[in-house]
């Protein structure tokens, strides 16, 4: 088979792909005749020839596909005009917590963002496919060690977690979550990041204030601690 006739294969296979495919499984659409390298070299032609198009080839987590240009994203809205799955904040920074600090416990995000962390945020990113548990922690109660997942990466278009942008820039969240397909006013636009430790900015709650002040919230908003009254 000549280099014209495998690229096509290689672009139905992956056009008509309903998820990303791994050049190992593009290896048997040739019965394994050709190496993986000249997969890869096939798809890295392909990928030139698709660069003037609205949809272009990239390589994720998982494998390659074809996707649509950010660019374009404004025109197919409009063929399907449905909204996203709407995050809240604290789901988002539960999140960014975990991509950016993983592995880590429900106890290290509560010390991080300063609340109780509600059960229903952990499901909620767990349902997603973007958050799963990979061990427990060795200590009291063997506590379960959250990280994210390879669909996680997919659903940004990234191949691995050393493309995570950096939190230096105050607006890196806001284009990270966008392109999970959560709006802006959800927490994603914030002057700083939500990172911080408790040691570093001191423990609040989703609002901002000490918790010796207004009593320390869960994410649900409910009060649990104000002082003066029964948790």
């Amino acid at each position: 088979m000549n280099t014209v006739d495998a690229k096509r294969v290689l672009e139905t296979a992956l056009i008509c792909a309903p998820q990303p495919v791994s050049i190992r499984e593009l290896r048997t659409l040739f019965d394994d005749a050709l190496g993986s390298d000249t997969v890869k070299t096939l798809l890295l032609e392909l990928q030139q020839d698709w660069a003037l198009r609205g949809v272009e080839l990239v390589q994720v987590a998982t494998g390659w596909r074809f996707q649509s240009r950010p660019e374009m994203r404004e025109y197919l809205d409009r063929l399907h005009p449905e909204k996203p799955p709407r995050y809240t904040r604290a789901a988002l920074e539960t999140l960014a917590i975990i991509a950016y600090r993983q592995p880590v416990t429900r106890g290290d995000i509560e010390d991080i963002r300063g609340v109780t962390v509600n059960s229903l945020i952990i499901k909620q990113l767990e349902d997603r496919g973007w958050v799963e548990v990979i061990g427990h922690r060795e200590t009291v109660g063997r506590p379960a060690l959250f990280a994210t997942t390879r669909q996680f990466l997919d659903d940004l278009g990234l191949q691995s977690l050393d493309q995570l942008p950096t939190l230096e820039d105050p607006g890196v969240q806001a284009s990270m979550f966008e392109a999970l397909g959560a709006p802006p006013e959800e927490g994603a636009q914030q002057q700083e990041p939500p990172l911080e430790t408790a040691e570093e900015g001191g423990s609040t709650n989703d609002e901002g204030a000490p918790p010796d002040e207004a009593g320390a919230h869960d994410d649900d908003g409910t009060q649990v601690g104000a002082a003066g009254n029964e948790p």
